[in-house]
């Protein structure tokens, strides 16, 4: 499928859409605005320190590959919403905000010395970072987890996730998952292949977020193999790896797209605050944008609300 001059620049315009959107915060409804009114509340007592933190996740035991899973785990979606969410926080840009962002961009740019001292403070309150087939054994088997655990995720391939996040994140042994936007790779001030087979190498997990973040819902035909298949396979021939997990572009998904994406060979897909399906839940997985405006108490106490 070829693509015009138009094209590509619609693809342009739908990255920096990502940048614009409004940060919502969960299925109960917390607005920014409501976490930042509670954000004088004290925070959690830590409960290991970095040290301790970055030790238990180098110690921690490797999850089951997913398709060891029986089947009849994965399609108990009582049992699947019966068990407490794990918090998952995700990220977009981190670097400093300039004079050009709009103040809703400004939800999805976390300065860099405010991403830092979001880390520490998930350290020091004792979170240790699990990946998404830990999560994936325990939603559908009720497998155990570490204490505190939380899940870190970076949408659309920006360098700044490889040359900031991923050394803040090797400060306490920290994992996360990298979903990525293909047509981006290689790109000014996007990661490379290069950059993406070293995270997956260093034990980060890497997941298909489509070609150029077209809207999952409008999908038609063709749109299956250009946003979702091709990109996914140009994945697995980067890491060397299969690729069991899908991010929605913007969070929004429909039901219709389940069957496309498990034919794909995709056992979970995330989204961002809307209520999970419930009938499938694992591919409506919820994750809440970790926003530019919060300092880590804020985003500690968001935590709390939200999951």
């Amino acid at each position: 499928m070829k693509f015009s001059s138009a094209s590509l620049l619609l693809a342009a315009l739908a990255v920096a859409a990502c940048d614009s959107k409004t940060a919502t915060l969960g299925e109960a409804g917390t607005s920014s605005a409501t976490v930042e009114a509670i954000a004088g509340a004290p925070a959690e007592a830590g409960t290991s320190g970095t040290s301790a933190t970055a030790t238990d996740e180098a110690n921690a035991t490797p999850a089951p590959d997913p398709s060891a899973i029986p089947a009849s785990s994965t399609g108990n979606a009582a049992a699947i919403l019966a068990r407490p969410q794990v918090p998952i926080l995700c990220y977009h840009q981190i670097r400093d905000w300039t004079a050009r962002d709009s103040k809703n961009a400004k939800d999805y740019i976390i300065p860099v010395a405010q991403f830092k001292a979001q880390m520490k403070m998930l350290a020091d309150s004792g979170y240790h970072t699990i990946l998404p087939d830990q999560l994936y054994a325990y939603m559908t088997t009720g497998a155990k987890l570490p204490s505190k655990p939380i899940m870190l995720t970076f949408d659309d391939t920006d360098l700044d996730q490889f040359t900031v996040a991923r050394p803040t994140l090797e400060q306490y042994g920290y994992k996360a998952v990298y979903f990525v936007m293909t047509v981006s790779l290689g790109r000014p001030r996007y990661m490379t292949k290069a950059h993406v087979k070293q995270l997956s190498d260093e034990g980060n997990v890497i997941g298909s977020h489509t070609w150029d973040h077209h809207n999952v819902k409008k999908y038609q035909g063709q749109d299956w193999v250009t946003q979702i298949e091709k990109p996914t396979k140009t994945l697995e021939e980067i890491t060397g790896k299969k690729i069991n997990y899908f991010a929605y572009p913007f969070g929004l998904w429909n039901a219709q797209a389940f069957p496309e994406l498990k034919s794909r060979g995709f056992v979970a897909a995330f989204s961002l605050a809307e209520k999970r399906d419930q009938n499938d839940p694992l591919f409506t997985i919820r994750r809440i944008i970790a926003s530019g405006y919060w300092s880590p108490r804020t985003l500690h106490n968001s935590i709390v609300q939200s999951f």
